[in-house]
């Protein structure tokens, strides 16, 4: 799930090198998902889904605890702790956080749908060579 959600990052910033965007280049890609998301499981379920992401990436990522999900859906405080914390801390931070969103969103509607929903919002990105099962298994062993 990190070299998939590492993918997804890299096709992302690489076309939005502005420092002006907000939120953060690195963190466009929740801002992209969720529109799509909150259609699917409407904009609670969106930021519960958020959130529980969130929770569960802290005890990896420990500064993302400053993080929080506003009633919206966006994430609130990434602009302080990007000053705050170094770059390689950060990038790690958010592939984590998008490989847990997109592993929690695996196990809830199915591997199947959500590259069909990855796919309808990045259609030029390659999924053809993804193995969901083969990380599974790795990331089970932890």
């Amino acid at each position: 799930m990190r070299d998939f959600a590492g993918r997804l990052i890299a096709h992302e910033t690489k076309g939005n090198k502005s420092s002006a965007t907000k939120p953060p280049a690195a963190f466009l890609v929740f801002e992209k998902l969720r529109p799509h998301l909150a259609n699917l499981m409407g904009n609670a379920g969106f930021r519960a889904l958020l959130s529980r992401s969130l929770g569960l990436a802290n005890a990896e990522v420990p500064w993302l605890r400053a993080v929080h999900v506003k009633s919206d859906g966006s994430l609130d405080g990434l602009d302080e702790l990007e000053a705050q914390v170094g770059q390689d801390e950060f990038s790690e931070g958010r592939v984590v956080l998008l490989a847990v969103l997109l592993g929690l969103l695996a196990a809830f509607i199915g591997e199947k749908l959500t590259l069909h929903l990855v796919h309808e919002v990045w259609p030029k990105l390659s999924l053809n060579d993804l193995d969901f099962s083969k990380g599974a298994k790795n990331e089970n062993t932890k």
